[in-house]
């Protein structure tokens, strides 16, 4: 079963992902910011990060910078799943080393597709 790490500051957001992907049948980690998750993703081993832009603390693209530091990291997918539809928020994420871009609201299938095709 593979592990994705979820990162949003809305806690409706967060709840809807999980439920999506654990009924698609994922192992789910939570965190409410950047910080919190690159805490978590330290001392687990997810197979997917799929994080928010706009968050306090460390917003995701910070995240992702951070995380492609780290080696365990260095080819693990990473979406972003955010409102932000912005060709300038994308050329960020994509230099900062996201794998693709998810704009909210989601619809679940095609989460759910996304993952699949980048895991």
């Amino acid at each position: 079963m593979l592990t994705i790490l979820t990162v949003d500051d809305s806690a409706s957001m967060r709840a809807m992902v999980s439920l999506t992907l654990e009924e698609a049948g994922y192992n789910i980690i939570s965190a409410i910011d950047g910080d919190q998750a690159l805490e978590k993703a330290r001392n687990t081993d997810p197979d997917l990060v799929l994080t928010d832009v706009n968050m306090p603390n460390m917003d995701g693209i910070t995240l992702i910078r951070e995380l492609r530091k780290l080696p365990k990291y260095k080819f693990t997918p990473m979406l972003m799943l955010t409102t932000e539809n912005s060709a300038e928020k994308k050329r960020e994420g994509k230099l900062a080393g996201a794998t693709g871009w998810l704009v909210k609201p989601f619809n679940p299938e095609q989460l759910v597709a996304t993952i699949k095709r980048v895991t």
